[in-house]
């Protein structure tokens, strides 16, 4: 029964989400941008108020683990630390985090990895979805076009 609530909490914080992206993107699916019949990419969302925002939200909550400019901590993030654990990786398009779904971005944000073995903290009670829907087009308007697309071409399966 708990499992049960549990995974209709998260079905309720999707469609969340997937509200969200329409608002500002206007045809999602499954993504954040959409793909065009005939057109070989998909159009890079960039909406500067959300992405300013983003940025300020990033260098207020993020920078301090994951750089100023998302550059990440250290240079061998990919090797755990003493403790074991990985640092944060860097979130600017040199790492992985663009192999990862909009949804699975938002839900770290807001979950946090503690569960999991890692240090970031949850973010879901003090960043609300719209907050974290613009960290994330933040950080995927630093990732070079070729991340972005396979980023989107992800998103879309």
């Amino acid at each position: 029964m708990a499992l049960q609530l549990l995974e209709a909490k998260e079905i309720g914080r999707v469609r969340s989400l997937k509200r969200i992206l329409v608002k500002y993107v206007g045809f999602v699916l499954c993504g954040v941008a959409f793909a065009v019949p005939g057109m070989a990419q998909s159009v890079r969302f960039n909406d500067q108020v959300v992405i300013d925002q983003g940025q300020a939200l990033f260098a207020e909550n993020c920078a301090v683990c994951h750089g100023d400019k998302a550059q990440g901590a250290v240079k061998e993030w990919h090797k755990p630390d003493a403790s074991g654990k990985y640092p944060p990786p860097p979130l600017n398009g040199t790492a992985h985090t663009w192999h990862h779904s909009i949804g699975a971005l938002g839900r770290t944000i807001r979950n946090g990895t503690l569960q999991i073995g890692g240090s970031m903290p949850p973010w879901g009670g003090r960043l609300s979805d719209d907050q974290i829907f613009s960290i994330i087009m933040y950080i995927s308007s630093l990732w070079p076009e070729e991340v972005y697309q396979a980023w989107m071409q992800r998103n879309q399966q």
